[in-house]
């Protein structure tokens, strides 16, 4: 499956009526065989670039090329070399899972020999097989997101888009979903662009991560690096007496940055590192507060989000992305 191009953009822009700017003139690569993340709030601008990577929606300016080919131009050579499965599974919900799958088989050409092991081992690989003659309005919501993971891999593509496919699954779905696209890049050479607002699924999955805030990639690399920036852990503490909260506010300020945290507690970025947190506990003592949680907390990928934007990632953006009526050519 592995290609030998991977994904290109150069200054791809979307504007939508308004001269609204979902995407501003990003740039990015992934390697062939790698596992992008590409995390951010809603409305930051991932499915929209999603939508222009995949054909779905032209580029307002800039330019792009999936598997080698020009998204523009070269659309329907896009289309046969990537798999998507984006944020709405467009599932029949009177068909079972086979049906589905036999019906993808058949859009894609492949004869009746080839249709049913190919829909067989499908089933199989996403954990289907005794739920396959099933109609889908009884499928869970897990169930359908695998089964649309499946539908995207039917013709075998060297590059797979996934938009948001863990939101709403219960932690069990997640992680099979996770393996599956961990065992894609590491045992087929499968290409993945991987949409995300959840910090743990990116830190899981991602070889490299892209952060994107209001259509402007602000951040990118590997996650371990990324985290490595920011350097200073935090250190959360919680008193044991709300009245007390603001006091434990004015000791935690002698040793670091405020930053978002529990709403019962007051967290610092610590300007003296993990070093800090002894004298934290004397200077809280000398003050006769008692805590019921102190803990140390290492750099995550919001803190990342925080040093670039000055807001914290997780939480962000309650709308969802909009896609508004574009500007004509």
């Amino acid at each position: 499956m592995r290609d030998e191009h991977g994904i290109q953009a150069e200054g791809l822009v979307r504007e939508f009526k308004g001269g609204i700017r979902a995407v501003d003139g990003i740039a990015l690569q992934v390697a062939p065989g790698e596992i992008y993340g590409f995390l951010g709030p809603n409305g930051a601008g991932k499915s929209t670039t999603v939508h222009m990577l995949t054909t779905l929606l032209p580029p307002t300016a800039g330019s792009a090329r999936v598997a080698g080919f020009d998204v523009v131009r070269e659309g329907a050579r896009v289309r046969a070399a990537i798999g998507a499965a984006l944020q709405e599974a467009a599932l029949d919900p009177l068909l079972t899972g086979r049906e589905h799958l036999r019906l993808q088989t058949a859009l894609h050409g492949m004869t009746k020999a080839e249709r049913r092991p190919r829909t067989e081992a499908l089933l199989e690989r996403v954990g289907l097989t005794q739920a396959a003659d099933r109609k889908v309005r009884t499928y869970s919501g897990g169930m359908k997101r695998r089964l649309d993971l499946a539908l995207a891999l039917v013709h075998e593509p060297s590059i797979l888009f996934l938009d948001e496919p863990t939101t709403g699954l219960d932690p069990q779905s997640r992680n099979g979903l996770w393996a599956e696209v961990a065992r894609l890049a590491s045992d087929e050479g499968v290409t993945v662009f991987l949409t995300t607002q959840y910090l743990e699924e990116a830190d899981v999955l991602a070889d490299r991560v892209g952060i994107i805030d209001r259509g402007h990639i602000v951040a990118e690399g590997r996650p371990a690096a990324l985290k490595a920036e920011i350097g200073r852990p935090s250190v959360e503490a919680v008193p044991c007496s709300a009245g007390d909260r603001a006091a434990v506010a004015e000791v935690l300020r002698r040793f670091g940055r405020p930053v978002p945290g529990s709403p019962k507690g007051v967290t610092v970025r610590l300007d003296g590192g993990e070093e800090a947190l002894a004298d934290v506990v004397r200077a809280l003592e000398a003050e006769g507060l008692h805590l019921d949680h102190l803990q140390l907390h290492a750099p995550t990928l919001d803190d990342v989000f925080l040093a670039k934007t000055g807001r914290s990632l997780e939480g962000a953006g309650d709308e969802a992305e909009a896609e508004p009526q574009p500007v004509s050519a």
